[in-house]
């Protein structure tokens, strides 16, 4: 059941504030703290973000009254008041969906990104009977978890959506009515629902629950049967007109190469997206390419000679659309999201030392996520959270 409107938390995971800060902002700060150090008590949170003691126990009552967080069991000191511990309240939590063009996974995620429940949905080949088969799997995850307060629906996209009309205006990938799933999710659970492009969110993901400290600028690159980037700049996402910012797998790289969704002709996915792949290795093998791509990988790590040929030529594209994004933006970090990740060891380094090879900036730090689609699930609380993000 939904919960009464709260005021949304926009991401900062700066450390330390001043009572110039504004209220939100500081707001977020002990929110955050909270998530990443609980159970924590109020002289910690005052120690750790340099706010005044008095400005803590304002915000945690806050918290506390609007259920973000609870408090728990109480500690012991020597001497002195024994603290009572701060943790997220786990009972709210949030509906993700990671869409993809023949399957979706539907799930439940509590505040802290912990993966309570989830489920597959394999869709039927009539596009026009994609979006009842999810809304019915959203529908079961919440009356299986029914005690819990669900706070909204979070969708990674494999396309882009306008930010001012919410609507997917670009899923080359995907031929089934995106522009209706929103609405109908809506109509069916009472919830808010956030769309977002795939790379985006997991951008956001990778501030909100990752490695990254949010101060410096990062790209997100999702290898899936496309290719997305996400692009975190100056404390927000870079979304430009529309909402198109960061279509770098449709960036040419081969004239004569294979068609594309959008359109085009050779562009950075044909190349070196999971579809790709899969055709390196059937050009190679002369067999039948694995069913998925994860089949593909395994192959590889296995040691079989034609999916590692297959791959390494995938990860050579891949390093050169790389090279392509630390040249035009100069990232302080680049992380890569998707199953490629799985066999790292026998690629990554291969990848790291072509993106070396740009000499126009500084070699940003290469990273994988090596959570495959659970990046892409946590990042549905972020996408929720966050959602007043960027106006």
């Amino acid at each position: 059941m939904p919960l009464s409107s709260a005021p949304p938390f926009t991401f900062t995971r700066k450390q330390s504030a001043s009572n110039k800060t504004p209220r939100q902002i500081n707001r977020n700060l002990v929110f955050n703290l909270i998530r990443t150090r609980q159970p924590i008590s109020r002289a910690d949170l005052a120690r750790v973000s340099g706010l005044q003691r008095s400005t803590i126990s304002l915000i945690v009552e806050d918290l506390i009254r609007e259920r973000w967080i609870l408090e728990g069991a109480i500690g012991r000191l020597p001497r002195g008041r024994r603290p009572t511990f701060l943790e997220l309240n786990h009972q709210r939590a949030v509906i993700a969906l990671d869409i993809h063009p023949s399957q979706t996974t539907v799930a439940v995620t509590d505040l802290g990104g912990n993966i309570v429940a989830q489920n597959i949905v394999l869709l039927p080949k009539d596009p026009n009977k994609a979006i009842a088969p999810i809304v019915a799997a959203i529908r079961k995850l919440m009356a299986d978890h029914d005690g819990r307060s669900f706070d909204g629906v979070g969708i990674s996209l494999p396309g882009r959506a306008d930010p001012k009309s919410k609507k997917p205006i670009f899923a080359p990938n995907v031929s089934w009515p995106l522009q209706s799933l929103q609405t109908k999710i809506q109509r069916a659970t009472g919830l808010n629902v956030v769309m977002e492009n795939v790379a985006n969110a997991c951008a956001l993901s990778e501030v909100w629950f990752g490695d990254s400290d949010g101060l410096n600028d990062l790209v997100v690159v999702n290898v899936s049967e496309g290719i997305g980037t996400g692009i975190f700049s100056n404390g927000r996402l870079l979304r430009g007109a529309n909402g198109m910012a960061g279509e770098f797998g449709h960036v040419e790289m081969d004239y004569n190469g294979q068609p594309c969704g959008c359109g085009g002709r050779g562009c950075w996915e044909t190349v070196a997206s999971n579809r790709a792949g899969l055709r390196y290795y059937h050009e190679i093998s002369r067999r039948p390419a694995p069913s998925s791509f994860l089949a593909l990988v395994k192959m590889a790590q296995a040691d079989d000679r034609h999916a590692i040929q297959a791959l390494e030529k995938m990860s050579s594209f891949l390093a050169r659309g790389l090279r392509m994004i630390a040249t035009a933006l100069a990232p302080s970090e680049v992380i890569v999201v998707g199953e490629i990740t799985g066999a790292w060891h026998l690629f990554g380094p291969k990848i790291e030392a072509e993106l070396k090879q740009s000499a126009f900036s500084k070699t940003p730090k290469l990273r994988p996520s090596f959570e495959g689609n659970t990046a892409r699930l946590r990042s549905a609380v972020a996408l929720v959270m966050n959602h007043g993000l960027n106006g």
